[in-house]
């Protein structure tokens, strides 16, 4: 998962050159049932500099939304210097040229806006929501960072943050309970070299000798406006927003061309099993498969498969071995989908006086049935039933990690252009129960996985 800021603000929610037409057409959604199709019109241009932008007018809330596009996440680090995606998330909350430290939540609050940021692998997003009145705070504020964060960062701010970053690194995985799991399963699917095999909170002894050159470097090489996409969403005039945000972004100088991630190729051979020691009470299995990037064919799938798996009561694992057997105190199943590759994990908590190889041969009977013979119609149905709720519940919103602002801005970077919503929905409303049975006997080998088990640590 995403390494996510916490918010401290509880509040309410030059010229440019085209990029080819002014107004894009909308993108026509398919409707819910006996509903009209939800449209997704937007403008994209991009700036002189390089800045990717993306505007947006829904006008039924009178609130904005400036989300951020950096294009670089741990993918882009290297051994020895992992972390500083990560690191800069925190680092660019901490003051810039014109914006002191403390200023950045203090100017939104007053404002009525809130913020926050999260890296990944593959990018790294910030997010701010203001009412319509205070666009033009978000995009100064948005554009400080981005352009003259340099001026006021210092060795010893750096410092700080590091050491923010190692305490998240301590409270989220090194002291939670089944916490290590996380970041040996990413070492165990993905070998070494690979973007993915590091964590992307980073390594503690790589956060340590990160110097302030290097962050200073880092900086200079992923934060130009030329590696970045800007989306404004919201209760907007178009041609206002398409001005303010050249006022704005437009000076800020364009950084050298980044070069893309070439990872080496991952590939499982075999069953690759360990175990992990840790202080908790109960036992704890994690599978994991290797599986196509996002927006591939097999990824969707993959998705529908999972819910079948284990998504409610009625799931074939969680009634299996949850509530038939009670061998489980609770399973997950989920498709990870990332840019470079993907895995596809399912997770059980042991009940007290059951096994992991308990579980682990329950869930592999029913894994070999979905191989043998396609899910009921109706299994798959309630699959894509909620995964249709839910896209068209992310779309009533513009702003947040998962509103439209967000999501033109994925699309925008992965999916083949802003106006991929038809298209993303279709790769789950056109499936069948064949091809769930086919996703599962290629993607899902009982001889070509991981298989880590936590076990509670001896009483000494």
């Amino acid at each position: 998962m995403p390494n996510v800021r916490s918010s401290a603000l509880l509040v309410l929610v030059v010229a440019s050159s085209a990029l080819g037409v002014a107004a894009q057409p909308a993108a026509s959604v398919p409707a819910a049932a006996g509903g009209a199709p939800l449209e997704v019109p937007f403008r994209q241009f991009r700036l002189d500099n390089g800045l990717n932008v993306i505007l947006h007018r829904d006008a039924s809330v009178p609130v904005v939304a400036v989300n951020v596009w950096y294009h670089v996440g741990s993918a882009n680090e290297r051994p020895g210097r992992t972390g500083f995606a990560h690191l800069f998330e925190h680092l660019m909350f901490e003051g810039s040229k014109n914006v002191a430290e403390g200023e950045f939540d203090t100017l939104l609050e007053a404002a009525g806006g809130n913020n926050n940021g999260s890296t990944s692998n593959d990018r790294t997003n910030y997010i701010i929501d203001v009412p319509a009145n205070a666009l033009e705070l978000a995009l100064f504020l948005e554009s400080d960072r981005m352009g003259y964060l340099l001026d006021t960062m210092t060795p010893a701010l750096v410092d700080g943050q590091r050491d923010v970053v190692k305490n998240e690194r301590r409270q989220s995985y090194e002291n939670r309970p089944y916490g290590m799991a996380e970041l040996e399963l990413d070492k165990m699917l993905w070998p070494p070299g690979h973007p993915y095999h590091w964590p992307v909170i980073g390594y503690m002894e790589d956060l340590t000798a990160a110097s302030y050159d290097d962050v200073v470097q880092f900086f200079k090489t992923y934060y130009a406006p030329n590696n970045a996409s800007l989306v404004v969403a919201g209760d907007i005039d178009l041609d206002r927003a398409e001005a303010l945000v050249t006022k704005w972004f437009g000076e800020i100088p364009r950084g050298a061309d980044v070069m893309p991630v070439a990872p080496p190729a991952a590939m499982l051979t075999e069953v690759a099993r360990a175990t992990l020691k840790d202080r908790v009470q109960l036992p704890r299995l994690y599978l994991a498969w290797l599986t196509p990037r996002h927006f591939a064919p097999g990824d969707a799938t993959l998705d529908v498969l999972a819910a079948v798996l284990a998504d409610g009561k009625g799931s074939r694992l969680y009634k299996r071995l949850v509530y038939d057997t009670q061998i489980a105190q609770d399973i997950s199943a989920y498709q990870s989908s990332g840019a470079l590759g993907s895995s596809f994990q399912i997770i059980a908590t042991a009940r007290p006086g059951h096994t992991a190889d308990e579980m682990q041969q329950a869930i592999d009977e029913e894994i070999a049935r979905v191989q043998r013979e396609p899910p009921d119609a109706r299994e798959v149905e309630r699959a894509l039933n909620q995964i249709e709720a839910s896209f068209y519940r992310r779309m009533e919103r513009v702003g947040g990690f998962s509103g439209k602002a967000d999501q033109l801005n994925a699309y925008s970077a992965l999916g083949g252009g802003p106006d991929f919503f038809a298209e993303d929905l279709a790769r789950y409303t056109t499936l069948t129960p064949a091809d769930v049975q086919a996703a599962a006997s290629e993607w899902l080998p009982a001889r070509r996985r991981v298989e880590l088990v936590v076990e509670p640590e001896e009483d000494r």
